[in-house]
């Protein structure tokens, strides 16, 4: 079973990338992030066509998150129950026996602003929902972009954004806690080689030097690291024309 996440940054630009991307993968299961359309606008049919049965809650010009499967979905979930927020971040399924979450977590701005503090309520809470998330189902993957570089290995110059977000130590502790729910970070149960990114500001030709974050994840539950047999970061789409400042993390799980 192959797992990937995706933030494209607006599927209205990004389409025919992704649609390549499924053809020439072959993923089971691809979570994207930034949709950036309403409901209305998603276009299923042109997944269907590649086979893949889809899931999607967006709104316009923001957000939006989507799962698309080559297997049935089940038992849809949209947003963190019991937590009031009008941006659509999150949508969870059953898929092949796996509980499947897609999250756009917030980026939070700058650690002084209201948003910043958006963030940690936001991490805080989708940690209260995966305790009760993990207890119902020991298969769980929570895929998307964290918008949080859990150390300074994944970050191409920690001194430089030493005390900004996606490096703070809130953030970092925030994404411990989620490990400590007992969660792995699939990337890092595998030997991969140093400065190994999954984003790259646009400014500054930071994908050809290199100055990147790993700020794109998928955290698994113990049942299935077992599982685990690769994890890897595509960084071929990020060479395309007009292509999202993400590029896809994929993860393989053996059958179990």
């Amino acid at each position: 079973m192959k797992l990937a996440t995706w933030n494209v940054n607006s599927l209205n630009v990004r389409l025919p990338h992704v649609l390549d991307w499924l053809t020439a993968n072959q993923p089971d299961v691809l979570c994207l992030q930034e949709t950036k359309q309403e409901d209305s606008k998603f276009p299923y049919a042109a997944f269907s066509e590649l086979g893949y049965h889809a899931a999607h809650i967006g709104q316009k010009t923001y957000n939006g998150v989507a799962i698309l499967s080559r297997h049935p979905i089940f038992n849809v979930q949209h947003n963190i129950p019991n937590f009031d927020d009008d941006q659509q971040r999150v949508i969870a399924a059953d898929i092949n026996g796996v509980r499947v979450v897609c999250a756009y977590i917030p980026n939070g701005q700058a650690v002084d602003s209201d948003k910043y503090q958006y963030k940690l309520r936001w991490l805080a809470a989708l940690n209260e929902w995966l305790k009760t998330e993990l207890a119902q189902h020991t298969k769980l993957a929570l895929l998307g972009d964290y918008n949080i570089a859990p150390e300074d290995r994944d970050c191409h110059d920690p001194a430089a954004w030493e005390g900004q977000i996606l490096v703070s130590p809130l953030e970092r502790e925030a994404f411990n806690r989620l490990v400590s729910l007992g969660l792995n970070d699939s990337f890092r149960l595998f030997e991969q080689p140093e400065k190994s990114f999954s984003w790259w500001d646009y400014r500054m030709m930071g994908f050809r030097r290199n100055f990147g974050m790993r700020i794109d994840h998928i955290l698994v539950s113990d049942a299935l690291k077992a599982l685990c047999v690769a994890a890897y970061i595509d960084k071929a789409p990020r060479k395309l024309e007009r292509p999202s400042d993400h590029t896809p993390v994929v993860l393989e799980l053996n059958a179990g």
